[in-house]
């Protein structure tokens, strides 16, 4: 029974993601993350007003050109490339891995060059 009621709010889900409209898609980034973002860019830039809105148009412009998705996996390879040790090697040296931060790495450089 459970299953089947998981089967059937996955196929929902799946219809109503399908119907988004291009606003929703291009504001898939939950309210923390875009908070957090914002938090960690005010910290490196400063903490006045105008600030607060180049940050904000910065995750904003992000959110724009990178899906929910991809800005995720680059920050865990990010973060994962701050920790030490033999097993992590693979985040600091694997093309593969490389690939999303560079995503992220473009994306930043446009918010960069659209907001500051």
């Amino acid at each position: 029974m459970m299953r089947c009621l998981t089967i059937i709010a996955a196929a929902f889900f799946a219809t109503a993601a399908g119907a988004q409209s291009i606003e929703e898609q291009l504001n898939d980034y939950p309210t923390a993350a875009r908070a957090d973002y914002v938090f960690g860019c005010m910290a490196a830039n400063g903490q006045g007003q105008d600030v607060l809105i180049r940050c904000s148009c910065s995750i904003d412009t992000i959110a724009s050109i990178l899906p929910y998705e991809k800005y995720v996996e680059a920050e865990t390879v990010l973060s994962m490339q701050q920790v030490g040790g033999e097993r992590m090697a693979i985040f600091r040296s694997a093309p593969a891995a490389q690939l999303p931060v560079a995503d992220l790495r473009r994306a930043q450089a446009e918010a960069e060059i659209v907001c500051f």
